[in-house]
C-alpha cells in the first residue's frame, strides 16, 4: 500500500494522475469518515490533503453538537479567532472547573466528552480530621492529589455534577487503591499497615440522575483469601470500580448526577484506601482503549 501511495504521489510528476489532483472538497467529505488522527497523518501528504484537513466543515463534524457549553468554561480570549480544528485540539486537553476540582475533555479519537472528578470535588465523611484522612501528592493522579484513609468507622464519600452531557450512553467509575504507596531510591512501594476491614462486608455504590435514573452495586474492596502465586491482586494497584451507566438523550437541559460509594456498618473499622477519583466516560470507550481501537 505505502509502494501505491507513493506511486500515485509521484504520477502528476510523470504524466500520470496523482493524489495532487483529487479536488480539495472530494478529500474533504472522505475526512467526514476519518478518525482526527488519521486525518492529522494524511494531511502530510500534499497540499490539498493539507487544506481539506484544515477545513472547518470537517472538524466541526467531529466535534460534539453543544461544544459551545465546553468553550464557556475558558474565558473567551482563549478561543479568539480559532479555527474548528483549533477548537477541537483545545477541548481534548483537560478543562478544569470548580476550583480545579473537576475536569472535561474531548476523546482525541471520537470526540466524545469525558469528565472527571477529584477527592476534593466530593464530599467526604471525617476529611478535616487527619487522624481519619491524609492528602497525599502523587504524580499518579490526573489531580496530583490523593485521598487516604487511616482509619474510620463510618465511610461515606459523596459527590453530585451537573453538565450538560451530549447524548451518550456514560458510564461512572470510583478509582481507588489499597495501601499507601510511595517512592523510595526510585521504586514504588506500597505499605499496608493501615490496610483492615474491606474484606468484612462490602462497599456500596450508587448514582442517580435528575431524570429519575439509578444504579447501584456492591463490592468488597479487600481479597479474603490469598493467591499463592500472585498475593491479593486487589492490594497495591489502582482499581476503576464500575458503579452504573446513565443515558443522556440532549444536553439540554443539562443532566445532574449524583454519586457515593459507602461502608457505615460501624460494628468494624476499616483504613488504608487511597480515594484518587470518579470518572464520567462513553460506555464503550474503556473497552476500546483495551482492545488497542483507541489511543
Amino acid at each position: 500500500m505505502g509502494a501505491s501511495l507513493s506511486n500515485l504521489t509521484e504520477g502528476a510528476g510523470m504524466g500520470g494522475p496523482g493524489l495532487g489532483d483529487i479536488p480539495e472538497s472530494c478529500v474533504a467529505c472522505v475526512f467526514m469518515y476519518l478518525t482526527p488522527p488519521e486525518i492529522c497523518n494524511l494531511a502530510r501528504l500534499n497540499r490539498a490533503f493539507r487544506g481539506a484537513a484544515s477545513s472547518d466543515s470537517v472538524w466541526e463534524n467531529k466535534l460534539p453538537s453543544n461544544y459551545q457549553d465546553l468553550l464557556h468554561i475558558l474565558p473567551p480570549d482563549r478561543y479568539l479567532n480559532f479555527s474548528k480544528k483549533d477548537i477541537f485540539a483545545l477541548l481534548s486537553r483537560p478543562l478544569p472547573f470548580d476550583d480545579g476540582h473537576k475536569e472535561v475533555w474531548l476523546d482525541r479519537v471520537t470526540g466524545r466528552v469525558c469528565m472527571s472528578i477529584s477527592a476534593k470535588g466530593m464530599a467526604i465523611t471525617g476529611i478535616e480530621d487527619r487522624r481519619y484522612w491524609t492528602w497525599v501528592p502523587t504524580e499518579e493522579s490526573r489531580f496530583h492529589e490523593v485521598a487516604y484513609l487511616q482509619q474510620i468507622w463510618w465511610f461515606e464519600v459523596d459527590g453530585v455534577v451537573k453538565f450538560p452531557f451530549p447524548a451518550d450512553i456514560y458510564t461512572l467509575y470510583f478509582r481507588l487503591h489499597l495501601g499507601r504507596f510511595s517512592k523510595r531510591l526510585g521504586r514504588r512501594v506500597c505499605n499496608f499497615d493501615h490496610t483492615h476491614g474491606w474484606d468484612i462486608k462490602p462497599v456500596r455504590f450508587e448514582l442517580s440522575t435528575s431524570d429519575g435514573q439509578q444504579a447501584s452495586c456492591e463490592f468488597c474492596l479487600d481479597e479474603t483469601e490469598q493467591d499463592e502465586v500472585n498475593g491479593n491482586q486487589k492490594r497495591g494497584c489502582w482499581i476503576d470500580y464500575k458503579v452504573g451507566e446513565f443515558i443522556v438523550t440532549d444536553s439540554e437541559p443539562a443532566t445532574e448526577v449524583k454519586f457515593s460509594m459507602k461502608q457505615i456498618d460501624c460494628t468494624h473499622s476499616k483504613g488504608g484506601l487511597c480515594v484518587d477519583s470518579v470518572f464520567i466516560i462513553p460506555s464503550d470507550l474503556k473497552a476500546r482503549k483495551r482492545r488497542g481501537i483507541l489511543k
